[in-house]
Order: structure tokens, then sequence, then C-alpha cells
């Protein structure tokens, strides 16, 4: 447990700010702890002052009101030692800020980009390059509609983690689909708007093994609590297993990619790939959400030309809250829209084959 300036960071009535794990959390903690103190001394000088003058001098007391305008000397000293404060507080603090924007020689760069309602993580450089995957959040819909006890980590849980090396420095390159979301991790002082169109970025190093939590910390929709962020911290000899294993299974993906599937397989694998990014809008049922969300069950384009559904899930909708869906696998996308073209009271008999949606791509 770290303690700078005040009082240990973490505690179990979580009145403070977590336990800082990089040296950023580190500076931003004092700095907060420094401002504090400050204001603490500033109020008992102010109001001390205040009450004792009211109480001490007051009217039924004997003493008269005094009949002065002003004094230059205190008024001098008033100015004198806030610009002080201010000074003692800004220098560390843009010090801070400086640092936080050294994005810099970096041993790992990961591109983060928010989704409706989740985060995609692609390792650009740096050991583990190539590794791509989605992180949406774990927690059951059970839970969520209280009926099941809630978890420790409720809404605080996710499927696929961001995983990253101790001791490395890693930039993160932030970016968005659809609307402005913010990737924001408090013990990693970590937290930078993701913009669509744009690429901001940020760095952590982090100090020990762990798992750090964190959230989508922009309003972003209607499933924005639903937009958790879990970076899992392993020792540089564990992080090398890791990438291993998630090579194997990009290529254990690659190979699917040219397979033919059959119908309950698609279905089987869509029913999946729709929990986790279509639910949210067009609800398990597919009914929609009237007036919002389009429904699927029964809908002219679920049940219409198979291009123009595979072309609206791959590319979205302008004008429309139909996000584009290129970032999923080309398995992810034929089993999403077999599965809704054979869901509900939908029976097209309809397959759609991941090398269908390859040759899209090209």
């Amino acid at each position: 447990m770290y303690s700078g300036l005040g009082m240990a960071a973490a505690d179990p009535y979580q009145l403070n700010l977590p336990e800082p794990q990089t040296i950023i959390a580190r500076q931003i903690y004092d700095q907060h702890t420094l401002a504090l103190w400050i204001c603490l001394v500033i109020f008992i000088g102010v109001f001390g002052t205040m009450f004792y003058s009211v109480l001490k001098h007051r009217k039924d007391a004997g003493y008269k009101a005094a009949n002065f305008h002003h004094s230059t000397t205190v008024e001098i000293i008033w100015t004198i030692i806030p610009f002080f404060i201010l000074i003692g507080m800004a220098y560390p603090a843009t010090k801070t800020i400086i640092a936080m924007k050294d994005t810099s020689s970096p041993d790992i760069t990961i591109k983060t980009t928010g989704y409706q309602w989740k985060w995609g993580y692609d390792y650009i450089t740096g050991e583990g390059e190539g590794i791509s995957f989605l992180s949406a959040l774990a927690t059951s819909k059970a839970q969520i509609e209280n009926k099941e006890s809630k978890g420790e980590n409720y809404l605080l849980e996710v499927d696929n983690p961001l995983v990253v090396p101790t001791g490395k420095k890693i930039r993160i390159l932030l970016t968005a689909n659809d609307v402005i979301h913010a990737w924001w991790v408090p013990a990693l002082g970590a937290k930078q708007d993701a913009i669509p169109g744009f690429i901001r970025d940020t760095w952590f190093t982090v100090d020990k093994p762990g798992t750090y939590r964190g959230q989508c910390a922009e309003l972003c929709g209607k499933e924005h609590g639903f937009m958790p962020i879990v970076v899992e911290a392993l020792e540089p000899e564990k992080y090398a297993q890791w990438v291993a294993e998630q090579k194997k299974k990009t290529a254990v993906a690659a190979v699917d990619a040219n397979k033919t599937f059959t119908l309950d397989e698609l279905k089987a694998e869509g029913e999946k790939v729709y929990a986790g990014n279509c639910a949210a809008c067009h609800q398990a049922n597919g009914k929609g959400v009237p007036g919002a969300f389009a429904a699927l069950d029964g809908s002219k384009i679920a049940t219409g030309p198979k291009a123009e559904h595979i072309n609206i899930v791959m590319n979205g909708k302008t004008g429309t809250a139909m996000a584009a869906f290129q970032h999923l696998s080309d398995v992810q996308i034929a089993a999403v829209v077999t599965y809704e073209r054979n869901a509900w009271g939908n029976t097209t008999g309809d397959v759609v084959q991941p090398s269908e949606i390859n040759e899209l791509r090209k």
C-alpha cells in the first residue's frame, strides 16, 4: 500500500483515490493530497478568524464597529500569499502534465478503439504486435436485472482484459468508432478521450503485477454504464507466455475463416456474437426498442436480400445508431448474419460463410 503526503491511498470506505500503481498516478495522488491540506489550512485560517472576530468582538460584549475603508498593507498581503500558493501548486502540476504528454520511446504501442459499448485493442508495435481483440462487459444480464446476486466486480469485469507487462512503457493510441468515449483507469493515472476521426494518446508503466479496473468516463449512450476497462499487468515472463497463447488463437481463427460451417454451427456462434454486440439495442428477443432501435424479428433487412443484410452489418447505416462492425472477424460477421436470418420468427434458411465476408473485404 502506498502512502505519499497523506494517508494511504486505499481504504475500506472508498473515501480516497485508488492506490496509485504508476509514477504519474503517484504524482496525481500527492498533488491531490497537497491541495486538500492547503484548502484545510485556508479554511481554518479564514473561518477561524471570522468566528473569533464574531464571538470576541460582538456588540453585546461592548465593542463598537470600526469605521475604515481599506488597508493597503492587508490588500498587498492577501494578494501575495495566494500568488505564492498558486505557484507552489502550479509548478508540480505543470511538471506532471508535461510528463503525462510524453509518450515518446514506448516499449509497446496499443491502439484502443471505443465502440458502443465495448473496447477494441490492437497491439501495434512491441512484444505482442499483431494481437487484436474486443473487450466487453462480462457481468451477466441476470445480475444487472437483480435476478442473481451481484459479484465482487459487478459492472467492472470484462471477457478479455487488456494485458500488459510490468516495468514497460505502454503507449495507448485512442480513437472511437462512433461517438466520444474516454479511457480511464484511475490506478494507472491514465485518462484520455477517444474521439471519432482523431488519434489521442496516453501512456503508463505499471509497477507491480495486478488487475486494475476503470470505466468509460464520457457519456456515450444508453449502455455507457456497462463499458468497463480491465488492465491485467503480468510479469514479463508470464506476459511472453500470454502473447504466445494469443498468437496460437489468431492462427486457429485464420484457419477457421476458410472453413465451411453448417447452419447450426453458425447459429451457435452467431448467438454469442449477437449477445455481445447487438442485443443491447435490438434486444435479446430481436424486438428492438420502438422509436429508438429497429426490430430484427421479421424485419425487411433480416428476411430480405442477403447482400443488403451483410452490408449494413459491416458498414453500418449513416444517420442512425447502427455502427459499422468491420472490426469483427469474418467468422463472427458470417455467424451473426446467419443467426439473425434464422432466429426468432425469421426462417430464411440462409447460410453465410466466412469466405463470403472475406471476399467483400477485398
